[in-house]
């Protein structure tokens, strides 16, 4: 795993994430009772921008929070006013202020200190501590797996009771749960996913992204995972990035004409999937001018380059 070739803020990347799950829900939707996201036509798996974004500022809140300007933003049930505050109490400015330059200059503190607000942006246009919006430099779209996948419900017990009076045909003053409680546990057996990333530098510049946000971000695509384990989400982890750099500013190719020269689909189709082990990657190395490809995870063992 060598990064270092691609933390030029003044370079555009498109990249490539695949991740895998394993007897896990990746992102369960509040909508359907916490079931795995699926698109309804083809049953594929869906993990949303947001579920990856908050994986992201966990990995860099985790192993570089205690420095200066990588605070996060959007915290796990944070105050988003609290943190804005913080931008008008430094500038010694009222909460009530909204002239452009404190405004301004509200939103270039936020940029300075915190990395989600420089990569992802934020809408902090609020009636008190106004600091205007950002337009984010990272943007990531969902991950969609590679198959379809078939998300399954297991019935479990506890043993234990949370009140006395939830104990049946009991009394309340009962000091022993004479029966359990029964719930459900959805999953998905095996799901191999994809999602697909861009760094513009003209957001970056503007932002005041630097190599350092760069490392961290692709630090935290290959190792976010080993974070947040719990035991809904069951085994998941970073199974391929791929990180397109373009020479200019502006990009020398479009992102879907690179993205398309990474094929992922499965080797052997009368088998059902239940390991990464089970899929071949096939690279269209023949590249545009002024655009390399940097395979910085891949752990397919069966590839096939395409020259």
């Amino acid at each position: 795993m060598n990064i270092s070739s691609i933390i030029d803020p003044n370079k555009r990347y498109d990249f490539v994430l695949v991740f895998d799950v394993t007897d896990g829900n990746p992102n369960g939707d509040p909508d359907a009772g916490n079931l795995p996201r699926i698109d309804p036509e083809t049953m594929q798996g869906i993990v949303t921008d947001v579920a990856i974004k908050r994986k992201i500022r966990d990995y860099i809140y985790f192993t570089r929070g205690n420095l200066e300007g990588f605070d996060i933003y959007v915290k796990h049930r944070g105050i988003l006013t609290n943190e804005q505050k913080k931008a008008y109490e430094q500038l010694g400015k009222p909460e009530d202020d909204t002239s452009p330059k404190t405004v301004k200059d509200a939103r270039q503190w936020m940029c300075e200190h915190y990395f989600d607000t420089r990569m992802f942006g934020a809408v902090m246009s609020t009636k008190k501590f106004n600091a205007g919006q950002v337009r984010g430099a990272v943007q990531l779209t969902f991950a969609r797996s590679v198959d379809p996948i078939f998300p399954a419900e297991s019935s479990i017990t506890r043993v234990a009771l949370t009140n006395a009076d939830d104990i049946k045909n009991g009394k309340v003053a009962d000091e022993e749960a004479r029966s359990g409680q029964m719930g459900r546990k959805a999953y998905v057996p095996y799901g191999l996913y994809i999602a697909y990333g861009f760094y513009m530098p003209s957001f970056g510049v503007q932002t005041g992204v630097k190599e350092e946000d760069l490392k961290g971000l692709w630090e935290s695509l290959i190792n976010m995972w080993d974070i947040d384990h719990s035991a809904s989400r069951g085994r998941m982890a970073c199974r391929g990035l791929y990180v397109f750099s373009h020479e200019s500013y502006l990009g020398n190719a479009p992102s879907n004409q690179l993205f398309e020269k990474i094929e992922i689909h499965r080797s052997d189709r009368s088998k059902v999937a239940r390991s990464y082990k089970d899929y071949v990657i096939v690279f269209d190395e023949k590249m545009p001018d002024g655009v390399t490809l940097h395979k910085i995870v891949n752990f397919f063992k069966d590839t096939k380059v395409v020259n």
